[in-house]
């Protein structure tokens, strides 16, 4: 029998009222997932989910009856949230597929563990613990499974894809995280298989994995796996030839300045360095205007490089960093990172007033004369009033000359 070593979050508080509220008169309620898959490995736990055979409404009867606070995040599928002493909780009722399509399934509610088990992803996922005697209950081989740094499909993979098809993409984050040495092979071959059903996803779904995938402390090894096996051809046709030698130049970069990983400081490395390429992937994959902006001001700014602190007053403290990160060798990306430290840039500190005030007539004369001072203040790295106001005068003396 496998069970859960000692770990604070099994003691915690509001966890311990919730287990009390859902096992009461009869109830049944189980740690699942993530949690009980990353105490087994001894890594830290973010998320505590719970399942139960209750209904979703007797859920929230005996919750609401213990003074705790219960939204109903996807009631259509059976989960709530609790919240108890500070800490968010999803319970979630166990359920079957009715059908699925490979984007949204219809689920009925069930009171079997192992069939909620079964219309899980992979083996590691499906880990069910006893919250008070930690005991394991493991009906796809999921601990063997972990102990191999084995991440295999539930039963059929290709069954599995077919129920939901960003099971592709997560099959390679799960690897990438939690794997050893070679891909299980039958997972391997599913997703291979299957990958232009990653065209009938949402787009946002793809840029979430994607996303998720690039964040991973080094995505390098399962990046090169992805593009070997033909899946940036479906998601990311854009992705340029040499993205592995930007990708190392990037990681050595982040490593040597101990900046924090970026996602889509990493997307831009696998974009050619242009701007309307970046612009246009950004809106496939549904990305915000921020994150929009920032994709295309990387891709504009991958040649030779301005001093950091001249290029962020162009694209900002975060695009100039950024842009150092993915073009500069380590020891200039370094000393970049180190001089916009706790730094923003500066407001120029005249305006068009301050040149009427000497002499110029209001018109568009003063703001070019505004322009030329700020490009020269940014030039000589943002120097003091005194200095723009002697700027100042040498852009009016030269107009009047």
């Amino acid at each position: 029998m496998t069970a859960l070593p000692d770990a604070a979050w099994r003691n915690a508080p509001g966890l311990r009222r919730i287990v009390a509220a859902l096992s009461a008169d009869g109830g049944a309620v189980r740690i699942v997932g993530g949690a009980v898959r990353d105490t087994l490995l001894g890594l830290p736990v973010t998320d505590i989910d719970l399942a139960t055979p209750l209904l979703p409404q007797e859920v929230t009867r005996r919750l609401d009856a213990a003074d705790i606070k219960v939204i109903p995040t996807g009631i259509a599928h059976g989960t709530v949230t609790a919240i108890a002493s500070g800490n968010h909780h999803e319970i979630t009722t166990l359920r079957r597929d009715v059908e699925t399509d490979g984007r949204r399934a219809t689920i009925a509610f069930a009171d079997d563990w192992r069939e909620d088990a079964a219309r899980r992803d992979f083996t590691i996922n499906a880990l069910y613990a006893d919250p008070e005697s930690g005991e394991v209950a493991d009906y796809f081989g999921g601990t063997d499974d972990l102990a191999a740094g084995r991440v295999r499909f539930i039963g059929d993979a290709a069954t599995r894809i077919a129920e939901d098809h960003l099971r592709i993409l997560r099959f390679y984050r799960f690897a990438a995280r939690f794997g050893h040495d070679e891909l299980e092979p039958a997972s391997h071959a599913a997703v291979i298989a299957a990958r232009q059903s990653l065209k009938s996803l949402s787009r946002e779904r793809v840029a979430d994995e994607l996303l998720k995938i690039l964040a991973l402390p080094d995505p390098r090894p399962i990046v090169r796996q992805m593009a070997a096996d033909g899946m940036f051809q479906v998601i990311l046709p854009e992705l340029v030839a040499d993205f592995g030698a930007v990708l190392d130049r990037l990681l050595a970069n982040e490593l040597a300045s101990q900046s924090a990983a970026s996602p889509l400081r990493r997307l831009s490395a696998l974009l050619p360095a242009d701007p309307a390429t970046a612009e246009q992937v950004a809106s496939r994959l549904r990305l915000s205007t921020r994150q929009r902006k920032h994709l295309a001001a990387l891709a504009a700014h991958r040649g030779a490089l301005r001093p950091v602190r001249q290029l962020a007053h162009g694209i900002g403290v975060d695009g100039a960093r950024d842009a150092y990160l993915l073009t500069a060798e380590p020891g200039a990306a370094k000393a970049a990172t180190a001089a916009l430290a706790n730094w923003q840039v500066p407001m120029l500190p005249m305006k068009g007033g301050d040149i009427i005030a000497r002499g110029i007539t209001a018109g568009p004369e003063v703001a070019r004369i505004l322009r030329a001072v700020e490009a020269a203040w940014v030039a000589e790295d943002y120097p003091d009033t005194a200095r723009v106001a002697a700027l100042a005068d040498q852009m009016i003396g030269r107009s009047s000359d």
